[in-house]
């Protein structure tokens, strides 16, 4: 049995990873959705599915929204029901992507007119921020050209940096822009934030309060994903993950299901470089469990980080470094591996005891009866995301 130190269990203390509100709703591919008994009705029933998560891991104390589809009558109300739950809204996710006025682009499009609509969304979105308090507006763009010579390429850049740069000049003084990259789809020739180089260029020219978004999933086979977390924590520009697993392109599979030991390499460099439980730079998952139940599969993918995360803390640093400055290449793989190869679930379940939690939450959540009340309760809900 591996016994943690007080150190690492201090820091796992501290450990918030922020949930999706999309992950609760119907999700599927573009050839079937799979409906869920018990789907949610409306952003209330989400959020008080992801209050299961918080209360039986400690680990999800808060909620992004997507809007329009977490749109409601009143953002105060929802900020109530939220915190009687025992959780708080988070980021707030801005939506250009499904409008067919955004075929050719939204902040990037030739009219102006266009632009303008999709401006105004965000602008939307802040108003959103100032009711649910949220710090966080993330922006994913769905823009791109399919071939060569369609898209003005650097007309298109010159136009994204004109409309973040009103929509960041509306943000209130604690509030932040984060941009978020994807190196294809659904365009396929060019994508006008690609990569963290775009959209570093991007937020930098804005100002100290915008950041970059580094989507796990969003990065071509074999990309060193740790090495583009270390040069943005280095630049002081990494303002959130937004975690989950991949096979072959943006799968948005359980994060840590497909290859825990990248999990592993990429919390060591957020480690290395003080960006654990740095109020800078957040934790979220962005999946959609499209053959799985929502609340079990989020509760996995929480404990997947933590676990993680409690083993990248186990490297030891100073061996690390030795070993790496003598040039000793085996000892130094060896340090590593060695903390990932160990065995933290029992120190992790001893965690939870102190902490009043159950030992195995994925086991009591199932226990609890939860899913088959409200299966019976929820009739017709059709709370999904895109792709449902």
């Amino acid at each position: 049995m591996t016994n943690l130190a007080s150190d690492v269990l201090d820091r796992l203390e501290a450990q918030a990873i922020e949930l999706p509100s999309w992950a609760f709703g119907n999700s599927g591919t573009r050839f079937k959705v799979f409906g869920t008994p018990g789907t949610p009705r409306d952003p209330y029933e989400k959020i008080a599915d992801a209050a299961q998560v918080h209360r039986y891991t400690a680990l999800a104390p808060k909620v992004a929204l997507h809007i329009p589809w977490d749109r409601v009558d009143s953002f105060a109300d929802l900020r109530r029901h939220a915190e009687e739950h025992g959780v708080e809204l988070g980021t707030v996710n801005s939506n250009t992507f499904q409008d067919d006025d955004y075929k050719f682009g939204a902040l990037t499009h030739e009219d102006e007119r266009i632009r303008r609509k999709a401006i105004d969304h965000h602008l939307e979105c802040i108003d959103v921020m100032h009711e649910t308090g949220s710090r966080d507006l993330k922006i994913w763009l769905a823009e791109g050209s399919n071939y060569p010579g369609q898209a003005d390429m650097r007309g298109r850049q010159d136009r994204l940096h004109e409309s973040l740069s009103e929509i960041y000049g509306r943000l209130g003084e604690s509030q932040r822009l984060v941009l978020e990259y994807k190196f294809f789809e659904p365009a396929f020739y060019h994508t006008d934030v690609p990569d963290w180089g775009t959209s570093y260029a991007q937020v930098a020219a804005l100002g100290d309060r915008a950041m970059v978004c580094l989507d796990t999933g969003h990065h071509a086979p074999g990309t060193n994903i740790e090495f583009i977390v270390m040069q943005l924590l280095r630049l002081g520009k990494l303002g959130s993950f937004d975690f989950n697993s991949r096979f072959y392109a943006d799968d948005d599979l359980i994060v840590g299901a497909a290859d825990p030991f990248q999990l592993f390499r990429i919390l060591f460099e957020v480690i290395r470089g003080g960006g654990l439980n740095h109020p800078d730079v957040s934790f979220m998952l962005d999946q959609c469990h499209n053959v799985e139940d929502k609340i079990p599969g989020q509760i996995r993918s929480v404990l997947n980080v933590q676990e993680m995360t409690a083993r990248a803390l186990l490297v030891d640093a100073e061996a690390l470094r030795s070993a790496q400055a003598a040039g000793d290449v085996l000892e130094a793989n060896r340090v590593f591996m060695d903390a990932f190869y160990t065995d933290v679930r029992p120190g992790l379940v001893e965690w939870r005891r102190s902490r009043g939690l159950p030992a195995d939450p994925e086991r009591a959540f199932a226990d609890s009866g939860y899913l088959a009340a409200i299966a019976e309760e929820r009739v017709g809900g059709v709370q999904a995301g895109w792709g449902a």
